[in-house]
């Protein structure tokens, strides 16, 4: 079972999204850790997930909140379900990784449509804010995106 650490990390990151969605008005459906699974070839279960647009059995992005070793074998089973993309929040970090025909490349900006005014430095320093106040880490998220930054 994950730690008290994990799920708070997990929720303060689904809390700036979701004020991020609501702020820009995105049609997403937050498909939370839903298992992800196509019969007899992968199964995965992210910490969150997102459908933007419709609902799909697939999600757009799956997000995983590692503490323990496993972000390579956990790309692996993304790969053979299909994530377009998949972000790691290790290490205060996130690593963002963009589906391709070779497997997942790393990309340091969302190649989402609805996330491409996300900026993932603000949103990472935000959930290190988070991980002690989780008020003054929505209010510092809301004050730049507000403000443009």
């Amino acid at each position: 079972m994950p730690g008290q650490p994990h799920e708070i990390f997990k929720r303060v990151i689904s809390s700036l999204l979701d004020f991020f969605f609501l702020h820009f008005n995105i049609k997403v459906t937050p498909t939370g850790s839903s298992t992800q699974e196509q019969e007899g070839v992968a199964s995965a279960q992210a910490d969150d997930s997102f459908c933007f647009g419709e609902v799909k059995p697939i999600p757009d992005l799956s997000i995983e909140v590692i503490f323990t070793s496993g972000s390579i074998a956990k790309l692996r089973r993304y790969q053979a379900l299909g994530v377009p993309e998949v972000w790691l929040w290790e290490d205060g970090l996130f690593t963002l990784h963009r589906l391709g025909e070779n497997g997942y490349t790393r990309i340091h900006k969302s190649q989402i449509l609805e996330l491409e005014k996300l900026d993932i430095e603000l949103l990472s320093r935000c959930v290190l804010i988070g991980e002690t106040d989780w008020l003054e880490a929505m209010r510092t998220f809301r004050t730049a995106i507000s403000r443009g930054e």
